[in-house]
């Protein structure tokens, strides 16, 4: 199967599709929803989502700018029936090649405790200790942009 992946508009028709995405795959599954204001907060986020050939979105993740040379990997999911298939891993490379277009040279992420090996893997270095967020065990992560 062929990927392609694409920025998306804040509040388009794709927009709402990788909120219902993400709800599925991270919120759902504990118990939380998105509140008003934290998808009003993702204007000033770029959305990279990823769709397979028919055009149906597969897998999303969220760049928040930090500062100037900083950039913030969030919310990255892709659908529970085609997880363990490269999606991710597209995704993370498109992002990074995607933040060193934008002038980003450091990439950050607070990664799930599950989704951790992942990160080791895409050469992400773990700062610190664990710590809870949304009540899961995550760590704090992050990848120098060449």
């Amino acid at each position: 199967m062929n990927y392609s992946i694409q920025e998306i508009e804040f509040g388009s028709p794709e927009y709402d599709e990788s909120v219902s995405l993400r709800y599925d795959v991270l919120r759902k599954p504990l118990g939380l929803d998105f509140t008003e204001e934290q998808l009003a907060s993702e204007y000033d986020t770029f959305h990279l989502g990823c769709c397979d050939e028919s055009g149906k979105l597969v897998g999303i993740l969220l760049l928040t700018p930090k500062s100037e040379d900083v950039i913030k990997m969030r919310q990255v999911a892709v659908n529970a029936d085609l997880q363990n298939k490269g999606i991710g891993k597209l995704l993370v490379d498109f992002a990074e090649q995607f933040s060193i277009h934008k002038g980003y040279t450091k990439m950050e992420l607070n990664a799930r405790d599950v989704a951790k090996p992942f990160y080791l893997k895409q050469d992400y270095t773990i700062e610190g200790e664990m710590f809870k967020e949304v009540g899961i065990p995550h760590y704090y992560m992050w990848k120098k942009l060449k």
